[in-house]
């Protein structure tokens, strides 16, 4: 199972003075209505000008929550961050590496954008957590920049090496330290790493879509664990094992299966799987020509948006299929999903053999509010 928690708030902060163009100091400025979030330096003249920093924040709670009511044990799930690239990979270094740290000061996210003139400071900036239209409330982060925890285990590190420049990064531990209260939910703070952040000796100009942008690729939480139940003689009932040898033709097709689902739902997605042609004799039984289970390890899911193609739950290690006295299914939590938009949904089958099949004869839907 994938399960998607989208971000309640997001900004970018700079650290900058705007050298190159009005010299109007941007330090106190607040960009929480921006569409983009921007990470990286800025130079000025050959030289280290400023940083760029971005904030966002999730609801522990919920995602407690959802750990809790789902009998998922510590250690059982594993949780990433995930930030989508909005400005392709032109001009990028080819290796470089992004650090992302648990904030521990509350903030507000803020009404500015950057193209605000004058500029908006009500909100959180590089100097200030909080600060109010009027100028009454003015909180300064204790730490310039948002202040962190910076520990070994409260540091999460995603390396890139001529790779796609997509946030995916493992943020397991800092989560389960906010969710037994021993670190502050005050969401997180993502950085270059290390002095590569002020350094002069390369260019990292990264744009990511936030929380108001109008696509679907919004910064969240994915928490990833395997709900599948072991598919033994026991729980399958007097279905027969589908042949997976490679040397007969499978068929898949969809079963209880809906054409759309609120997002709100928790679907069992059933599938039946036999033969694609049987002979007929004396002797066929009514699960070759009904249905059989597929064998324990050798099926997977994944759910793909169809206007982009982006797959929304890939094939992983935490999508593999169970099966019941029934049929072959997986269940998916569809809260997160976008309403409004179509999916379809692959089933992949190795076979003994080493080779893989991917069926996705007619197996889609949409989610309506």
């Amino acid at each position: 199972m994938h399960k998607h928690f989208h971000a309640t708030k997001d900004s970018w902060i700079n650290s900058g003075s705007n050298s190159d163009s009005t010299g109007i100091d941007q330090k106190d400025q607040n960009y929480g209505q921006d569409q983009i979030l921007q990470l990286g330096k800025k130079m000025y003249s050959e030289a280290f000008d400023s940083n760029t920093r971005i904030l966002v924040q999730f609801d522990v709670a919920d995602i407690k929550t959802y750990i809790s009511s789902s009998g998922i044990e510590i250690g059982a799930y594993s949780a990433s961050l995930r930030l989508y690239e909005a400005n392709g990979t032109q001009g990028l270094p080819a290796l470089y590496s992004i650090s992302v740290h648990p904030l521990i000061e509350e903030w507000d996210e803020g009404l500015g954008k950057s193209i605000d003139d004058p500029k908006t400071t009500q909100g959180c900036s590089y100097k200030y957590r909080k600060k109010s239209r009027d100028g009454n409330v003015e909180i300064e982060w204790s730490q310039g920049g948002g202040a962190y925890a910076s520990s070994s285990g409260l540091t999460a590190v995603q390396e890139f090496n001529y790779a796609s420049p997509d946030i995916d990064v493992n943020v397991t531990d800092i989560l389960q330290s906010q969710l037994n209260g021993e670190t502050e939910n005050y969401g997180y703070v993502i950085r270059l790493s290390g002095s590569r952040e002020i350094s002069t000796g390369s260019f990292e100009d990264l744009k990511y879509f936030s929380s108001n942008t109008h696509t679907i690729y919004n910064p969240k939480i994915e928490i990833k664990h395997d709900d599948h139940v072991i598919t033994t003689g026991s729980v399958t009932g007097s279905l027969n094992k589908l042949d997976t040898t490679g040397n007969v033709d499978n068929y898949l097709y969809k079963k209880s299966f809906r054409p759309s689902y609120k997002t709100d739902e928790i679907v069992k997605f059933r599938f039946g799987a036999r033969q694609r042609y049987i002979t007929k004799s004396f002797s066929t039984s009514v699960q070759e020509v009904s249905g059989s289970y597929i064998p324990e390890g050798s099926g997977s899911y994944s759910i793909v948006d169809l206007a982009t193609g982006e797959s929304v739950v890939p094939f992983s290690s935490f999508t593999t299929m169970s099966s019941d006295s029934t049929s072959p299914y997986f269940i998916q939590d569809l809260g997160g999903f976008y309403p409004q938009r179509m999916y379809k949904v692959l089933v992949k089958v190795s076979q003994d053999d080493g080779t893989t099949y991917i069926y996705d004869d007619g197996f889609e839907f949409t989610i309506r509010n």
